[in-house]
């Protein structure tokens, strides 16, 4: 469970450093900070999800 959380959390960071170039150096015509921004926010709320769910399950041990 640590692994794919890890994973997750990378993904997100990712996603809002290519927002953060994409807002650096597109001219305003291009979606692509918007998609970015997008995918980290379901990135996260996935991520969310499934440490609910892996609680609901048992899976998480402290």
């Amino acid at each position: 469970m640590r692994f794919i959380v890890a994973i997750a959390f990378i993904g997100i960071l990712y996603s809002l450093g290519s927002a953060l170039v994409f807002l650096m150096r597109d001219t305003g015509n291009s979606k692509r900070m918007v998609r970015a921004l997008t995918l980290r926010i379901s990135l996260s709320v996935l991520l969310f999800l499934f440490v609910l769910f892996s609680y609901w399950m048992g899976w998480y041990r402290r």
